[in-house]
């Protein structure tokens, strides 16, 4: 008598996606659907999508990929240990950086202005960027066991 047991799937698993995107804004909810449908079931999801889209919106409003004509990517990794999101734009004049609470901003940009990278370092385990004017990748990482 053959007995079928059940096997579950293996979250641990290592898996990597890329994808390019049309630099407009409304590819942001694009990028959140697409990382969405990848990582359901991971702890921290909400925190990745709320920070994949401050990486996009960042690089479509301080690069080249949000100009016409203008493309970013944007990879999804996980593994046992968690989840990495990178967004990788096609560069602009100046660099990433955490603006200090209470940073003094336009007031017609106040709602919007030096937030974004905040939010990313309060979520994520740890956050990088690397490249220059030509080109720049910024990475968090989400560290953090399957359920």
């Amino acid at each position: 008598m053959l007995l079928a047991v059940p096997v579950p799937a293996e979250p641990e698993a290592p898996m990597y996606w890329r994808r390019e995107f049309d630099g407009a804004l409304d590819q942001a909810r694009v990028v959140r659907a697409f990382a969405a449908h990848l990582l359901a079931g991971f702890p921290l999801l909400d925190d990745v999508l709320l920070v994949l889209d401050e990486m996009v919106v960042n690089a479509l409003r301080h690069t080249r990929s949000g100009r016409p004509g203008g493309r970013f990517a944007v990879e999804v990794r996980r593994d046992a240990a968690g989840v990495t999101v990178t967004v990788a734009d096609e560069g602009g004049p100046s660099e990433p950086r955490v603006r200090a609470q209470g940073y003094p901003c336009d007031i017609a940009e106040l709602s919007e202005c030096g937030r974004g990278l905040l939010t990313v370092q309060a979520l994520a385990t740890r956050w990088s960027w690397t490249g220059d004017a030509r080109g720049r990748t910024v990475q968090a990482l989400f560290a953090a066991r399957w359920r």
